[in-house]
């Protein structure tokens, strides 16, 4: 999943600003590229208040997949994809949605734990788990809207939850295709493509 994460309040403290500076960075460079020195410079913390609110640079990844998932999860509970009386219609009220946050800053739209947990999967299982809970945890929340959209279209051969995960695949697939060209139409494309599949799936005319 991605948004763009709103500033924190005003005069956030060191561990907030410490968070704040991981979703940055790890956006731009990758989390095994970003050294605690870089995370401190960012946050304009000394070493000692870094490890005051963090064992380690793993525990400061697990923070922040942590904070990535309670900081996108208010914005997605917030967003006007809910507002349509249709359940189809929110469904594709979502994808537009996820469609008008990419911007041309690559960094500024893309995934903090699809970026982790690529890098970190296989090397660190806190990382991954909490990764793990972030994205389907945000699957699981469309579910209720996509199961209503298959009952009043009698779509009976996909299961709510793996349309769910597959709009998160396509959607860090994406992401991806547009970091390696440099693109951000990729994912906008990306997108694209999801809502024609949906479209096929309900029977109905593909939106604009």
């Amino acid at each position: 999943m991605s948004s763009r994460i709103p500033s924190a309040p005003n005069k956030p403290n060191a561990r907030t600003r410490l968070l704040d500076a991981a979703t940055k960075l790890v956006r731009e460079k990758g989390f095994t590229a970003t050294s605690v020195d870089d995370l401190c410079a960012a946050a304009g913390v000394t070493k000692g208040a870094f490890f005051h609110h963090f064992e380690s640079k793993e525990a400061l990844g697990v923070a922040a997949a942590n904070n990535w998932a309670e900081t996108t999860s208010a914005l997605f509970a917030d967003a006007p994809y809910h507002l349509p009386a249709d359940p189809l219609d929110r469904v594709f009220a979502y994808l537009d949605f996820r469609r008008d946050l990419v911007s041309d800053e690559i960094a500024g739209f893309t995934c903090l734990v699809g970026t982790m947990v690529q890098e970190v999967h296989g090397t660190s299982p806190a990382i991954r788990n909490a990764c793990k809970a972030s994205i389907f945890g945000h699957s699981q929340s469309l579910v209720p809207d996509i199961a209503a959209a298959f009952a009043a279209h009698n779509v009976q051969d996909v299961e709510p939850i793996d349309l769910a995960l597959h709009f998160q695949a396509v959607l860090q697939g994406g992401f991806i295709l547009s970091k390696a060209s440099g693109d951000p139409a990729h994912t906008r494309a990306s997108v694209a493509h999801l809502k024609a599949y949906v479209a096929m799936l309900c029977g109905v005319p593909k939106p604009n």
